[in-house]
């Protein structure tokens, strides 16, 4: 028995001498000659790591060759056609970048331009970019501006000398061949001439035609052809609460439009110098703007018709030359004037409208009036049956009051009128109709 390393084939040589080497890389450390690192020689049997007989201390080398792999026993590659395949990056990248520049140039453009517009080249525009506003010439007719540009060429600033100094007031032209309306106060100091402005700047001598101091109206003409007449309006059909616009030339300010209401009807007002002509007035009142100078100029409705001519204002102030506007303006109504004109220019002279009789004082008793004081026998009065000491409560539904409401209601009717009257005899209320008529004066 032997541990292996002395045995020999039985024709005496050693077992190694037949064993070739194996081929390959060695497995384990090398123990042969050389010490470390030098070339270990190969178990001379194939089973060494079987071999029972083997010493355990003893290093062995077993190599095993793999056979080579065919090429047809490589698996195939599968592909899983429901697994999502990448995109390709390049095209989406290339459409991304041009939409880009075409959105940058576009925007450039666009910003030139409207800083172009607005006459900065990059500085900072103030405000919204609305549309372009439009002219004046556009403005509607039913406008409150369309009103005051078709009214302005028919508006005009009439100026006196006379008297020791001289006036600015407003009048209307009524005509195309140059007749004007404005108030008896604006040319009473006048010697027969005026002057006239009109609203693109351009200057006329005018004449004045006639005028009636009670009613304080005046006609003047103008020796100019081609003018644009006023629009006429009814002042019988206006109603409290409706819109008015007044114009003229207030403290010499020419071509001014103020707006407002018409504040109440029938206001009847008596002015005039004390020992002077005493004017009565059964007016439009209005809280339009009206200063002194607007006296003559027209007032009228939303639509642009003259319903009356600016005349009175009422003040606080107690010197008549500081006076101004607090709301209470009043307007001779268009009808009155447009008659007594009318009258001025076919005549020379307006006729006055009477009821033929004479008031006295207030009324006794909770309901007022005014009483009569004496009537002509041949008088409007006494054809309908009214005595002296009757009282007139009202005349055609307007409240009496006192005598200067009886005086100035009448006369803003033309001669010819029938009006009824609500009186008092003693307890008895009766009511009568009066035909008004003409003064023989």
């Amino acid at each position: 028995m032997t541990d292996g390393w002395n045995w020999r084939q039985p024709d005496g040589t050693p077992a190694t001498a037949h064993v070739p080497p194996a081929p390959g890389p060695s497995v384990g450390p090398s123990a042969g000659p050389g010490g470390i690192g030098g070339a270990a020689p190969s178990a001379w049997w194939s089973d060494a790591l079987h071999d029972p007989w083997r010493n355990p201390g003893t290093y062995t080398e077993v190599v095993v060759k793999a056979p080579p792999l065919a090429v047809s026993m490589l698996p195939e590659p599968v592909t899983d056609p429901d697994v999502p395949r990448p995109r390709a990056t390049g095209p989406i990248f290339l459409v991304t970048l041009v939409t880009a520049l075409l959105a940058g140039a576009l925007g450039g453009a666009l910003g030139f331009a409207f800083a172009a517009r607005g006459g900065a080249g990059g500085g900072t525009v103030l405000g919204a970019q609305g549309g372009e506003p439009a002219p004046m010439q556009q403005r509607r007719p039913d406008t409150l501006a369309g009103v005051a540009q078709r009214l302005a060429p028919s508006v005009v600033t009439v100026r006196v000398n006379g008297g020791g100094g001289s006036s600015v007031g407003s009048g209307f032209v009524v005509t195309a061949d140059g007749y004007v309306i404005t108030n008896d106060h604006v040319v009473e100091a006048s010697s027969g001439r005026a002057t006239v402005a009109f609203n693109d700047g351009s200057v006329e001598s005018a004449t004045v035609v006639g005028k009636d101091p009670e009613s304080d109206l005046a006609v003047i003409k103008v020796s100019r052809s081609g003018l644009t007449p006023v629009e006429f309006g009814d002042s019988e059909s206006i109603a409290v609460g409706d819109p008015v616009l007044a114009f003229g030339t207030p403290l010499a300010l020419a071509n001014t439009v103020t707006a407002g209401i018409v504040s109440a009807l029938d206001r009847t007002i008596s002015a005039g110098e004390p020992g002077g002509q005493v004017r009565y007035y059964a007016a439009i009142q209005t809280d339009a703007a009206v200063n002194q100078g607007n006296s003559g100029g027209p007032l009228v409705d939303g639509a642009g018709r003259v319903i009356g001519v600016n005349s009175v204002i009422k003040s606080l102030a107690v010197d008549e030359s500081a006076a101004g506007n607090i709301g209470l303006a009043f307007a001779i109504p268009i009808n009155q004037a447009k008659r007594v004109a009318q009258e001025i220019i076919d005549t020379g002279k307006a006729r006055r409208t009477v009821i033929g009789a004479q008031v006295g004082g207030a009324g006794a008793g909770a309901e007022g009036g005014v009483r009569i004081a004496a009537v002509d026998p041949a008088g409007p009065a006494a054809g309908a049956g009214l005595r002296t000491g009757d009282v007139l409560l009202r005349l055609d539904g307007r409240v009496l009051e006192e005598p200067t409401d009886l005086i100035a209601l009448v006369r803003k009717y033309a001669p010819g009128s029938v009006v009824t009257v609500e009186y008092r005899r003693g307890t008895d209320r009766q009511k009568a109709s009066v035909t008004l008529a003409a003064d023989a004066k």
